[in-house]
């Protein structure tokens, strides 16, 4: 058995399909078929189910792929701690991020790439599901997520920031005289919000439900960018993390008000997977990642008091 048997199989479960799986290994289908062939027999035991096109894994494939998982990543754990020890550290560092803190993500790999100049940087939006499952199958190396709303498991936690929620409204609208306005009242609105798979969608439910409230939003989106531009039209508000307009700004002919009763605010952090040793690279970001003040630099884009 080799290492590159394994990584043909990890990126044929990534894939789901024999010819994406040998585009991704730079490999020949044959190539990589002859290969999974090969830890077939090695091991005696089948791992893929095959029919004219790739249908799934047997349950010894399925614990293989487990295998095989945390073998690549010691495998990559060792090359790091080696590069680390010769020049530094290098490779290729893969974090996932709620989409809320998308927009201030630089605050975070910036600073990291000018200390370790040599690691190229993945930035991959995902859900906290999403990260849960990345984290687990060591897809990515952090994560970017809620802490003190369903929080991930089996994995080491730092906070960063505070989420704060802001209503973000038409300036003509019937709160243009206001600098806050209760949740109950901005439930009266149109709205346009998340999709519910987005935890910040079910995190603002939760609230709305709280005040005994549950609003149907006019528009739902998966994409920041879609919700403000349905918000920057002036049809629709929406309840949007303090952070976001930070780096977007307010959008000409809106403004953004402080959601009271209840004040909400809950805790963005940086995971890693629970092992040890950490991987190199995981442990980098992790220690610096707390310590860069996220929380001052995000009131300095925009002042709380500038949003009322």
């Amino acid at each position: 058995m080799v290492v590159k048997q394994l990584v043909y199989l990890l990126a044929l479960a990534r894939e789901r399909h024999f010819g994406a799986a040998a585009e991704r290994c730079h490999v020949t289908q044959p190539t990589l078929s002859a290969a999974i062939r090969q830890l077939e027999e090695e091991l005696g035991v089948p791992i893929v189910e095959r029919a004219n096109r790739f249908i799934g894994f047997t349950p010894e494939g399925e614990r293989v792929l487990d295998h095989a998982r945390r073998i690549v990543a010691d495998c990559d754990a060792m090359r790091q701690e080696l590069s680390e020890i010769r020049q530094g550290l290098s490779g290729h560092l893969r974090i996932g991020a709620v989409p809320t803190v998308l927009p201030i993500m630089a605050l975070i790999t910036g600073p990291f790439a000018a200390q370790h100049p040599k690691v190229s940087i993945s930035v991959l939006s995902m859900t906290s599901i999403e990260i849960q499952k990345g984290l687990d199958d060591f897809s990515i190396e952090a994560g970017i997520t809620y802490l003190d709303n369903e929080p991930i498991g089996n994995a080491r936690a730092a906070a960063l920031y505070g989420e704060e929620y802001l209503l973000l409204t038409p300036s003509g609208g019937p709160f243009a005289d206001r600098d806050s306005v209760g949740w109950a009242e901005a439930a009266s609105l149109p709205l346009c919000l998340l999709t519910p798979d987005m935890q910040n969608r079910r995190i603002v439910d939760g609230v709305f439900r709280s005040v005994g409230c549950q609003p149907v939003p006019a528009v739902e989106t998966n994409s920041i960018i879609n919700l403000c531009s349905h918000v920057s039209s002036g049809l629709w508000s929406s309840v949007l993390p303090y952070a976001l307009l930070s780096l977007l700004g307010l959008p000409e002919g809106t403004k953004a008000l402080r959601l009271t009763a209840p004040a909400v605010t809950h805790v963005m952090g940086i995971v890693i997977a629970d092992r040890d040793p950490a991987l190199p690279l995981a442990r980098a970001l992790f220690g610096q990642a707390p310590g860069l003040g996220l929380e001052a630099a995000i009131r300095q884009r925009l002042p709380l008091q500038a949003a009322g």
